[in-house]
């Protein structure tokens, strides 16, 4: 009886070996005991929140232990602090509140994130000899730190009022769906839809059912499997492999990264539904991009929308002329790739598609219309072809571990190629091939197929969709890693 209770707590405790995550068992029980509680509340707004608010925080807490507590702390200081800025009438002073709200969330997300990057550069420089602290980054303080500046700012602009409840901000902000992982959300969006009366359609449930099943096959059965069989020891180690190989290996991260994340946006968008609430969608098709700006349009929307709106516009926009606009876009993108992560990697990956997205600025006013004979399926074709295969040369430096792994794959793809070295690869590696096939075919399908197919569906038995999901577990299974590979974005 005892060894059963001590496996029962330990089931509920904190275990940094097995973080709950969309795809883990344990986060099916959670959600089953969570729906049924919900529903019982599910027309009494304060209740429901309240009761959403805490398992939200159980559920972070399960993912990163006593970080739970970050979460909570960013939450009473940014409500203080926007309460005040719009009972403010003195503008500097509201001005001043915004600067120490903006400070202490950067403050925080730059300690974990970055003091051992910093301490590197100084005792490399030679002006230190600090031991780096080997600090354990928790899980999420990047999105809901943007989420809680924008917030702020929101307020500071006057283009939304504060919540006057602290329940509903901290419902807003630990709001379990999104808080590991994001979408990022605008409280513009979300808050709103924080009261208003339970309603949950049969159109809601069935996109939710789509968006949770979609998301599951991108992360685990395409992005998890390329990952393992492939994607994984070639970057590890480039040097054991030859060009045709590591080439197979970056079209394949190329997958890995969008099924991994927009997998699990899907997934949180999904489960959102279920509840009544609705998140935008984070990923729209973004190697069907015909240029790396419309590409920025597509990938990563809510991160892409935030730099814009919080960063890029009060830099100056495009409003200053186009040598300053062109900087601007560099700026934004170069602290969008070390937002990413403290490694040299992710800067020269933001300044990289800086300089493309200026770039594109000059083409579109100088040199586009200089083409206008072409046929337009051929100037799409090439435009998507083009900026696929820069955002894949982009991605070797994502995902390098150093600048020197990346500039060695790089040398093997133009070096180590030969026809009998991509009919030893495609020999070797042809259920990989033939998954990452899959994966782009998946890609391909039209973002509003799903809405058209659920609008001409009659109303489905909740038993179809139990039907559903019990084979897709099935599937799943077949394909589950033995060791559970953590989604990407779970490291920024």
């Amino acid at each position: 009886m005892n060894s059963f209770i001590e496996s029962i707590v330990n089931q509920l405790v904190y275990n940094p070996d097995e973080p709950i995550l969309f795809n883990s068992g344990f986060f099916l029980y959670f959600l089953l005991v969570f729906v049924f509680v919900f529903w019982v509340f599910r027309n009494h707004s304060k209740i429901r929140t309240t009761l959403f608010s805490i398992f939200s925080l159980y559920f972070f807490y399960k993912a990163c232990g006593y970080y739970v507590l970050l979460v909570i702390i960013a939450a009473v200081v940014d409500f203080i602090i926007s309460n005040i800025i719009y009972k403010t009438h003195q503008k500097h002073i509201k001005k001043l509140w915004l600067i120490g709200s903006i400070v202490i969330n950067l403050s925080l997300l730059f300690y974990f994130k970055y003091t051992d990057f910093f301490i590197a550069i100084s005792n490399d420089l030679g002006f230190t000899k600090i031991s780096p602290l080997n600090l354990l980054l928790p899980i999420g303080i990047s999105f809901y730190t943007f989420e809680n500046i924008s917030y702020t700012i929101d307020v500071y602009r006057g283009s939304f009022k504060p919540v006057k409840r602290f329940g509903d901000y901290l419902f807003f902000l630990s709001f379990f769906p999104k808080l590991i992982m994001g979408p990022i959300v605008r409280a513009a969006d979300f808050i709103p839809q924080i009261h208003k009366p339970f309603h949950l359609t049969e159109q809601q449930v069935a996109k939710g059912a789509y968006l949770i099943a979609s998301g599951l096959i991108k992360k685990v059965i395409i992005s998890d499997y390329i990952n393992a069989n492939l994607v994984q020891y070639v970057f590890d180690d480039p040097m054991r492999y030859s060009g045709v190989e590591i080439l197979l290996a970056v079209y394949g991260y190329a997958l890995v990264i969008y099924c991994d994340f927009s997998g699990y946006s899907d997934m949180a968008i999904g489960i959102a539904k279920w509840f009544g609430y609705d998140i935008n969608i984070n990923f729209l098709s973004p190697y069907q991009s015909k240029s790396i700006t419309e590409f920025w349009r597509r990938w990563h929307i809510s991160l892409s929308s935030w730099l814009r709106d919080y960063l890029y516009i009060p830099l100056g926009g495009n409003r200053e002329g186009k040598l300053r606009q062109h900087l601007n876009l560099f700026i934004t993108m170069l602290l969008g790739g070390l937002w990413h992560g403290a490694n040299f990697t992710f800067v020269l990956w933001g300044a990289l598609h800086g300089i493309a997205l200026a770039a594109d600025k000059v083409w579109n006013k100088y040199f586009k219309n200089n083409f206008a004979f072409l046929p337009n399926w051929f100037k799409q074709g090439l435009g998507i072809l083009i900026t696929f295969h820069f955002v894949c040369f982009c991605w070797v430096f994502f995902r390098a571990d150093t600048l020197n792994n990346a500039l060695v794959m790089l040398n093997q793809i133009i070096s180590n190629q030969s026809i009998i070295l991509w009919e030893h690869a495609l020999e070797g590696y042809l259920p990989v091939v033939w998954m990452m096939l899959f994966g782009f075919i998946i890609h391909a399908i039209p973002d509003n197929l799903a809405d058209r197919v659920i609008q001409k569906i009659n109303r489905i038995s909740v038993w179809v969709y139990v039907l559903v999901f019990c084979l897709l577990l099935i599937v799943l299974i077949q394909f589950k890693s033995a060791t559970p590979i953590l989604p990407i974005y779970l490291q920024f």
